[in-house]
């Protein structure tokens, strides 16, 4: 398939773009680059996939420069400052996706990668063929190719994040998962929050969620997400407005009994008498 394609095609999403929706694609595309071919340094402000069928080159990015070749590519983040070049004698033949989209991060998190993991490894195959076959026919649609161009790149990161090793290898990686995961306890932490949410969100199994989470905090998401909602507590705990049941519901409590003895068994003492000793 790969011989019977013109040197470039690039098919635009026919739709309005707006990046606040789940997942927005912005364009497609194919290059058989020149030799020395290069980009940047530079920045985009939306996600950007290179996939690299053919030869070779180098990508650099957060002073980290990656040697890549067929059956690799390379993520750029919005705001990643990257540069990449096709190398002299055997240049890149590579396809591209361009897309944004307030999902878009949790799904690159569960295909593991991101700024600090922009790297990823998959051989060309079939399932891959047989996408970009329906990627170069999406210029003959017209009415309907927003439509079959979020299906299909759904596809592209459906196969990215089955390629994915499920482990997590580089530890400022897994520093950024737990900042997400903790980001999202102290913006849910009022709601009926699990950590079965929680993993979902940053895009981790649970159980190595968990392992992650007290390795680089030295407690578990749960003890975590326990402390946190008592330690609001005892801040709403001044407010003479709030009664103990206001207190247990404004940080996800819907039962106070069961509030009061998880707050006992926290801070030593029951809430009433926490609130009377302040």
């Amino acid at each position: 398939m790969m011989d019977r394609l013109p040197e470039k095609i690039i098919v635009n999403s026919s739709s309005y773009i707006d990046s606040n929706v789940g997942l927005t694609p912005y364009y497609w595309g194919y290059h058989t680059c020149p030799a020395g071919h290069k980009y940047g340094p530079a920045a985009r402000d939306h996600y950007f996939i290179h996939y690299i069928m053919k030869g070779k080159g180098i990508f650099q990015l957060n002073k980290d420069t990656y040697s890549l070749m067929a059956g690799q590519g390379f993520l750029i983040s919005p705001n990643d400052i990257c540069y990449y070049r096709a190398d002299e004698d055997d240049p890149w033949v590579y396809t591209f996706w361009g897309f944004n989209g307030i999902d878009a991060a949790q799904y690159l998190n569960r295909a593991q990668l991101n700024s600090a993991n922009p790297i990823f490894t998959h051989t060309y195959d079939d399932q891959l063929a047989q996408l970009i076959d329906k990627m170069i026919h999406l210029s003959t649609i017209i009415q309907s190719r927003d439509i079959m161009f979020t299906g299909l790149l759904f596809q592209l990161l459906s196969i990215l994040i089955e390629n994915s090793s499920g482990e997590i290898k580089s530890e400022h990686t897994k520093e950024l998962y737990v900042k997400k995961a903790i980001d999202y306890i102290h913006r849910n932490y009022s709601n009926k929050t699990s950590i079965h949410e929680i993993a979902n969100f940053v895009g981790l199994d649970r159980k190595y969620l968990s392992t992650v989470f007290k390795n680089i905090s030295g407690v578990s998401p749960q003890e975590y997400l326990v402390n946190y909602r008592i330690n609001k507590a005892c801040e709403l705990m001044t407010n003479p407005a709030l009664s103990i049941g206001d207190i247990a519901r404004s940080i996800g409590y819907d039962d106070p009994f069961l509030f009061s003895k998880v707050f006992k068994k926290i801070k030593g003492c029951s809430p009433r008498n926490f609130r009377n000793s302040l």
